[in-house]
């Protein structure tokens, strides 16, 4: 599993609602992008968040960063600090 995490500045709880509200009406992620999951953390206090976009291989969230980093910044819940493309190396739910 592969995740591409985006953290955002300057989030305010209005964008977060609307952001939110638009996903929701949504039948999925937008068109062309292969992802298999979506995470939204929000820190209200601090005015950020951090969305993780997950996706089954390298290719696909390398599909997924081009769309995604096209998107006009109304779109995103903030002014964007940073992208990381990762590969999931452990994921452990505890109990």
């Amino acid at each position: 599993m592969y995740v591409r995490a985006v953290r955002f500045t300057d989030v305010s709880t209005e964008r977060m609602q609307e952001l939110l509200a638009r996903i929701e009406e949504s039948d999925g992620p937008p068109p062309d992008v292969p992802a298999t999951g979506l995470t939204i953390l929000a820190d209200g206090g601090q005015g950020t968040a951090v969305v993780l976009q997950y996706f089954d291989s390298a290719a696909d969230m390398e599909e997924g960063a081009r769309v995604f980093s096209a998107m006009d910044s109304s779109e995103t819940p903030g002014t964007r600090a940073s992208v990381d493309m990762c590969e999931v190396k452990l994921e452990r739910t505890l109990s």
